[in-house]
């Protein structure tokens, strides 16, 4: 009985079991990593796209980079991702509308297409009113806050009056967007501030050319969207009003007492 069990135990030890018996005991041997991975270190520095295509060119790093080489710029725009618009876009700032708007301002014979102000937006109104104030800061007339108290009391006034005379009606938004692009010739006049005077007879004749243009040119506007091409002088009348008075801020100058 003892001699079948020896012989079992014998014969079930691990080193037989596993034809190591003759191997005298040497520490546990592990894999060679270059004969799995070609081309790859031993050591832990070792840069895994060696390893496989997983790095691509143009990318750094274990998990590379979306972005593609270039200069500081590539940060504020969205070129290495597909499909996604650029980063000023995003913000609510598009050139090409800003463009667009500014060019119907500037040629107001042309027709209007009455989906132009489908997307409003304030980043051209408040450029132009900064350049618009900037201008007549250089010319001697700091009118900052009066600018913008006016555009912004001008706009709450001509929503209530457009809203009351359409039945389509308008939001206080594209309002205030339509009255700040059509303020660019008003922009022009500020910008001749710096170099000549307008307290004169030719500063009167270019203020009174910019407020007609600027009335054009944002009733032609209004009348497009809401449709009220018999109104137009009715909505001419109070349009022309509020640019008067921005052509008074270029002109004298208000609030500032003269030493």
């Amino acid at each position: 009985m003892w001699q079948d069990s020896a012989a079992y135990g014998a014969s079930s030890s691990p080193n037989n079991y596993y034809g190591r018996g003759n191997q005298p005991n040497v520490p546990l041997q592990f894999y060679d990593q270059s004969s799995f991975y070609p081309g790859s270190r031993s050591s832990l520095e070792g840069n895994v796209a060696s390893q496989g295509s997983i790095a691509q060119p143009g990318t750094s790093g274990y998990m590379g980079s979306t972005q593609p080489a270039g200069g500081w710029w590539t940060a504020f725009g969205t070129g290495g991702f597909e499909g996604e618009p650029p980063l000023l876009e995003e913000l609510g700032i598009n050139l090409s509308h800003i463009g667009a708007k500014s060019m119907t301002v500037l040629n107001p014979l042309r027709r209007v297409d009455e989906r132009i102000m489908d997307d409003a937006d304030l980043a051209g109104p408040l450029i132009f009113c900064f350049c618009f104030a900037t201008f007549l800061l250089f010319s001697g007339k700091p009118q900052f806050g009066y600018i913008y108290g006016l555009a912004f009391l001008g706009s709450i006034s001509l929503y209530c009056l457009l809203n009351l005379m359409s039945e389509q009606g308008i939001d206080a938004y594209r309002v205030l967007s339509v009255l700040g692009y059509c303020l660019l010739p008003m922009v022009g006049v500020g910008a001749l501030s710096v170099i000549i005077t307008l307290d004169g007879m030719l500063g009167y004749m270019l203020s009174s050319l910019s407020i007609v243009w600027c009335t054009y040119a944002a009733s032609g506007i209004f009348v497009a969207v809401l449709r009220m091409s018999d109104q137009r002088l009715l909505v001419a009348y109070p349009v022309g009003l509020l640019y008067g008075c921005f052509a008074l801020l270029s002109v004298f100058n208000v609030g500032v007492q003269s030493s």
